[in-house]
């Protein structure tokens, strides 16, 4: 791999925190976005049920990034 190619040291120090992180922790939030933007659908409060459904995405996103991070890391040659 190349040394430009190489991941900078602070995407290291962050994913090596985030891979400390249950994938759990991502379903959880999606799922709690969703309930709590329902429950602001049920409340006629509409424009903050927009805002807080559009969280379920990056979250689950987020967690997928995660498990990625987990099983292949960020970089397995550290040459």
């Amino acid at each position: 791999m190349k040394k430009s190619e190489k991941e900078g040291e602070l995407t290291k120090a962050i994913e090596k925190q985030t891979a400390k992180l249950p994938s759990d922790v991502f379903l959880a939030s999606a799922v709690g976005a969703i309930l709590l933007s329902l429950g602001f659908k049920l409340a006629k409060k509409n424009h903050s049920a927009l805002f807080v459904g559009q969280w379920a995405a990056p979250f689950l996103l987020l967690g997928i990034y995660n498990k990625i991070v987990k099983v292949q890391g960020s970089e397995r040659d550290d040459d």
